[in-house]
């Protein structure tokens, strides 16, 4: 990987997991940090102190004036902002008839509207520099979901989508943009700090509370390994064409394959049932 070229990062959700990995093998190549915590004195000692080229920030994401004065925060500090990485983010499980209109908002709010606010404060400065990578997280549950996880799976096929778009939008600026899509790797996303479940309970969802269970039971042993995520990521940023979509993980793959092999069954199965709704001139 050639990181000759220093750049300066802005990361989201920062104080552990993927985010903290991506944050230490940052700093350990020279690059310039910009990243974002609840709580930025905690992410400062996770990363082992204070250095010249971290600046920790406290950001509300949901907050556009918050996010705003985060990003200029960073370009004051460092001159720009070459590559942003959206990594903020929490699961949400829980069937809709449970979730209640807050916890359904709420995750929404950072899953997907920080994501924006991101966006939308960062483009100035790449437009002008025109140049610049925007990485968004979502999840092998933005594009081949499991049940349990329906407003999770609402936040980042919306991820999924919205980087799908802004890649082609901003390309004619010079900038690029790549959706994650990892499955499952061995960080706290399962951990009580990191997941919300519905606190009403309808005993009537009896599988989905099953299948929600067995992947609450995986905590610790999922099989992606969070440091190699994070050095891929990082190679991603530096790569000439960078790939508009980052699957991460075997199980990642293996229901993202599913997923294109049914869809193409039911396409074809459908074929003549679709384009009969087209006008006959």
């Amino acid at each position: 990987m050639e990181t000759s070229n220093k750049k300066t990062w802005f990361v989201t959700g920062a104080s552990k997991g993927l985010g903290l990995a991506l944050v230490k093998q940052l700093l350990a190549l020279g690059q310039n940090v910009a990243a974002t915590s609840r709580n930025p004195e905690a992410l400062t000692a996770a990363v082992g102190g204070a250095t010249a080229n971290l600046l920790p920030l406290y950001a509300d994401l949901a907050d556009d004036t918050s996010v705003r004065q985060a990003i200029s925060a960073t370009a004051e500090k460092f001159g720009t902002v070459d590559v942003a990485v959206n990594n903020a983010g929490y699961g949400i499980g829980g069937s809709l008839e449970e979730l209640t209109d807050t916890e359904v908002r709420q995750s929404f709010d950072i899953n997907v509207f920080g994501t924006i606010n991101v966006i939308r404060n960062v483009l100035p400065i790449m437009r002008e520099q025109k140049s610049g990578h925007i990485i968004n997280i979502s999840s092998i549950a933005g594009m081949a979901a499991t049940t349990g996880w329906a407003a999770y799976a609402a936040t980042k096929f919306a991820v999924t989508g919205l980087t799908e778009v802004l890649a082609e939008d901003v390309r004619e600026f010079g900038i690029t943009a790549t959706v994650v899509l990892p499955g499952g790797f061995r960080t706290s996303f399962l951990d009580k700090d990191s997941i919300v479940i519905a606190e009403k309970r309808i005993d009537a969802y009896t599988t989905m509370r099953e299948a929600q269970e067995r992947l609450l039971q995986l905590d610790g042993k999922q099989g992606g390994d969070p440091e190699k995520a994070a050095a891929l990521m990082i190679s991603t940023a530096f790569a000439e064409h960078p790939p508009l979509r980052l699957f991460l993980g075997s199980d990642a793959y293996k229901r993202a394959v599913t997923k294109v092999e049914t869809l193409t069954k039911e396409l074809e199965s459908a074929r003549e049932t679709i384009i009969s709704t087209d006008h006959n001139n």
